[in-house]
């Protein structure tokens, strides 16, 4: 299984933040390209070709080595830690995710990263129950030496972390590790930092974007090995974070409420279709305890190859593979089989959409073009 390397210079680390935060370069590519060229500085060199062959007509936008060290120099200001991943100290479960962060900011205690983590999420106008709920999970949870993981928002996440802040927490931002979002929770956020992990795959002063929460949600799910939904409507951020911990392999748990209320139905649905019922920290440490001895691995991405076929001949492969896309997500495990091209030839092909900003990808596997 290819697996990448770790940084092993001062420059390659730079490269590797210039290579993520270049355009169209996305957690996907970054593992394709720096599997394929061995190095970030090799794989930047190769972005114009391949984003040209994609059908980018315009010049590529390659983050050029100052403003990568301008951001390392921000987190040095902030006190802050990055982790890249390939690093020893980054989080091996969250690794296992196929588009885990290529570059992590930290806060606080880097290595409660590394910790079992369960994330707690749930609906942001909770009730007086449910935040009661969460907090005493939390608290039982991280008690029992768990990470508990969560978002930071309002109601549950809010609930969760004051639970589990004097043994073990860890807030996952979608904005800049140094931007507190809801501005109410200042206080937490300060206390999370003292004594647990703020932590985010953005650039420091990054706004967050309703763009940014969804994806903020994989790396929830990445860095545990549970998500418990406590309260969430039928359509919530809390339902994309279980979807993404069932497609990452992660244990799902809904806590049951009265059908009276809407803030129970995501969680009773969840329930319904196959998640585990969960009613204390005791039924949630069960579940998760035969994945302990587990290793989740790094994912066996199958790497591109430059086709030795002339230009003609990929050209009628890309508007085969395109045929096959549209705005609407589909899975890329589709895609091969539809196509019936090797694995390799089509991942090269949506790898050149992508750096040409034709192509979207999307958590659980899903691409989509762009219209």
């Amino acid at each position: 299984m290819a697996r990448i390397p770790p940084s092993d210079s001062p420059r390659e680390r730079l490269d590797r933040v210039r290579l993520i935060r270049s355009q169209n370069v996305g957690p996907v590519s970054f593992r394709q390209l720096l599997l394929r060229f061995g190095s970030a500085g090799d794989a930047l060199q190769a972005l114009p070709e391949l984003a040209r062959q994609g059908g980018l007509r315009k010049t590529l936008r390659i983050c050029s080595s100052e403003f990568a060290a301008r951001e390392v120099d921000s987190l040095e200001k902030l006190g802050a830690s990055q982790i890249i991943i390939g690093d020893p100290g980054y989080p091996p479960h969250l690794a296992s995710v196929p588009d885990a962060p290529p570059v992590l900011s930290v806060l606080g205690d880097a290595e409660m990263l590394r910790r079992v983590g369960v994330g707690i999420v749930g609906a942001r106008n909770a009730s007086t129950n449910g935040r009661r709920f969460a907090e005493t999970l939390g608290r039982d949870l991280a008690q029992a030496g768990v990470a508990v993981v969560s978002g930071l928002a309002r109601g549950i996440d809010t609930a969760a972390h004051s639970g589990a802040l004097e043994a073990g927490t860890v807030a996952v931002l979608a904005g800049g590790v140094d931007n507190i979002y809801p501005k109410e929770n200042a206080g937490l956020y300060a206390a999370i930092r003292e004594r647990g992990a703020i932590v985010s795959e953005m650039p420091p002063g990054t706004e967050p974007q309703a763009r940014h929460f969804p994806t903020r949600n994989r790396i929830i799910s990445g860095l545990s090995l549970g998500i418990v939904v406590v309260e969430a409507a039928l359509r919530s951020g809390s339902l994309i974070t279980a979807r993404l911990a069932g497609e990452q392999g992660r244990e799902v748990f809904a806590i049951p409420g009265s059908p009276l209320d809407p803030r129970a139905r995501g969680a009773n649905a969840l329930i319904r279709n196959g998640a585990t019922l969960a009613e204390n920290a005791e039924d949630v440490l069960e579940g998760i305890r035969p994945m302990l001895d587990n290793q989740l691995d790094e994912p066996d991405m199958e790497t591109f190859r430059h086709a030795d076929a002339d230009s003609a001949e990929r050209d009628a492969v890309r508007a085969t593979i395109l045929e096959c896309l549209g705005p609407t997500p589909v899975k890329v495990d589709d895609v091969l089989r539809d196509t019936k091209f090797s694995a390799s030839t089509v991942w090269m092909i949506l790898l050149e959409l992508e750096l040409a900003g034709r192509l979207e990808r999307l958590p659980g596997g899903r691409v989509a073009l762009l219209v």
